[in-house]
This record gives structure tokens, C-alpha cells and sequence, in this order.
């Protein structure tokens, strides 16, 4: 039922563009990613699925309603149907409205499985860069989202026929291929991210903190380069200032929990919220562990204590 709900809302009636299924398989590549770090810290994995299935439908329907209040002129005005706004399925969404919308998903998910909101979060971060990067191969086949003309060897040549070519440049111009410079930058990323979390144990929504800083930094070159139209706010298109926020908040997350949660979390679960608490089944005690002490410093002190027993 989810699978038909994206497919529905991301390809026409007809038939079923690459588009869709470069962001299905997105969306695959994070869950499984997600499920198995889930599992490093004694969570099954099926619960990505439950959660899943709230970030993805409030991620589609928020992905494009920022895209119409973005890009207003394409939808409202004279000669305009303001009901094309509702037909997601003809395209249109926005990667920022994505993460708004898919952030409050994961939110209800949490709250109704019991998991903590933090502990989703960092296990995913990684798995929605790979996704986003999936996601800009769509922009590749459909060659769309390009940026502006350039004479470098791997500049891409857009058919003189494609709607979003500039009118006046001659054909066989060659333009930034900017969705490919972000899926490179987006694989690097969690390259980034597994080996930071691999070394220490960043918790407590730092390691997603990480997440929107290095995502926001990304787009905000590649966005300034692009040729499609977007709304300006003091001369700087909207989704430079959403990167832009995105790098803030990301700074304001890691500052707040850093002082607030020195140590590791207790457990993945909301307080009272671990299965079998219901039954009365007394859980695993956890305590944190200085922030300082790595994952391998951890293991090594207590070998000792091990070896005593």
C-alpha cells in the first residue's frame, strides 16, 4: 500500500517513470541501513517499517506543498488552474519540504512504537543521504534541476527541445550537472557519518545534527548555480536560505544536546517504553558513559573486569 501511494504521487497515470523508481530505491536503501544500525543497538528492525510509513506519506504530501508555495507562479495567476496544485503526481516536490514533513513522520512514529526520537533519527541520517542521492539520479535521466552553462570536460549537453533549456544559448551548450555534483556529495557524506559513528558513539540527535549541517552545506553551492526558477528572498533563492537553516539548526542541535546529554543514551527506548515494560518485565539498567571514552575504550575497560570473574 505504500509502495502504491509513492508511485501514485511521484510518477502520471500512465505508467511509471525512472524518476519514481530512483526514489523507491531511496527509500529502500534507507530502511534497510536504517533497520540494520537499529540493530547494533538491540532494536528489531521492523520497526523502521512502522515508522517508515508515517515519514514517507507526511514527507510527500509536505515535499509538495513547499514546492507549490515556492514556485506559486507555475499554479496560481491568470491562465492558471489552482487545482494543478493538488497533482502531485505531475511532479513537483521539494527535498526540504521532504525532511519538514518526514521529521514529524518519524516523530508519531516514535511516539506510538515507544522509540526514542533521537535514537531513530541518528540511526537514519546516513540512510537519507544515500536515499537523496538515489533521488538525483531521477534528476539525471530526466535531465532537469541542471545548472548554468559551463566549458568544463564533464559538463552535460541538454537537448535544445527540453523546456528547461535557455532561451538564446545555442545548442550543444554544456551545463553543470549539479545533481550530480550533490549524489557525490551525498555518498560522501555517509561515508562521513558511518566512520565518525564507527569511532565514537554520537548520540542524543548529534550525529543527524551532523546530518543537516553537512547536507546544508552541500546545497548551498550547488543550489546558487542552478538555472531553474525559484522564488528570491533578498536576491538569495529560498533554498539557499533553507540550507542555510538547515546548517544552523544542525549547529543549535549538537551545542544543546552536547551540554544537555554528555554521555551515551540510557537506552534506544522512551522511558517506560521498551517492550515487555508493560508486563512488568524489568529492563536492562543502562548509565552513561563519559563522552570522552570511545566505543573501543569502552570494551577494552571492561576486559578486566571480565577476567576477574
Amino acid at each position: 500500500m505504500l509502495l502504491a501511494f509513492v508511485l501514485r504521487s511521484v510518477t502520471p497515470a500512465w505508467g511509471i517513470q525512472t524518476y519514481a523508481l530512483c526514489i523507491l530505491a531511496g527509500i529502500v536503501v534507507a530502511s534497510v541501513l536504517t533497520g540494520w544500525r537499529l540493530r547494533q543497538r538491540g532494536v528489531d528492525a521492523g520497526y523502521v517499517i512502522d515508522i517508515a510509513v508515517w515519514a514517507v506519506l507526511l514527507g510527500i504530501v509536505a515535499a509538495r506543498i513547499f514546492h507549490v508555495v515556492t514556485h506559486p507562479d507555475d499554479y496560481f495567476g491568470p491562465g492558471r488552474d489552482p487545482m494543478t496544485a493538488l497533482y502531485v503526481w505531475e511532479g513537483g516536490i521539494a527535498i526540504f519540504g521532504a525532511l519538514i514533513g518526514g521529521a514529524v513522520g518519524v516523530w508519531i512514529g516514535c511516539r506510538q512504537t515507544g522509540l526514542r526520537f533521537s535514537t531513530f533519527a541518528d540511526a537514519l541520517a546516513p540512510g537519507l543521504l544515500l536515499a537523496q542521492a538515489f533521488g538525483r539520479f531521477g534528476n539525471w535521466f530526466n535531465h532537469e534541476l541542471f545548472g548554468q552553462p559551463t566549458t568544463l570536460p564533464w559538463g552535460l549537453e541538454i537537448e535544445a527541445t527540453n523546456p528547461a533549456f535557455p532561451v538564446g544559448l545555442p545548442e550543444g551548450t554544456l551545463f553543470h550537472p549539479t545533481f550530480a555534483y550533490e549524489i557525490i556529495w551525498n555518498v560522501l557524506g555517509a561515508a562521513v557519518l558511518l566512520w565518525i559513528d564507527r569511532k565514537r558513539d554520537v548520540q542524543w540527535g548529534r550525529l543527524v545534527a551532523l546530518y543537516l549541517v553537512w547536507y546544508g552545506l552541500g546545497r548551498s553551492v550547488f543550489e546558487t548555480i542552478r538555472l531553474d526558477p525559484s522564488e528570491l528572498l533578498l536576491g538569495i533563492r529560498t533554498n539557499v536560505w533553507m540550507a542555510f537553516l538547515a546548517i544552523a539548526l544542525g549547529v543549535v542541535v549538537w551545542v544543546i544536546q552536547t551540554r544537555r546529554h554528555p554521555g551515551l543514551e540510557p537506552s534506544p527506548w522512551q522511558p517506560g517504553r521498551q517492550p515487555g515494560a508493560e508486563e512488568g518485565v524489568d529492563s536492562e539498567v543502562y548509565t552513561e558513559l563519559p563522552e570522552s571514552r570511545t566505543k573501543d575504550e569502552d570494551e577494552s575497560a571492561a576486559e578486566p573486569a571480565a577476567a576477574t570473574r
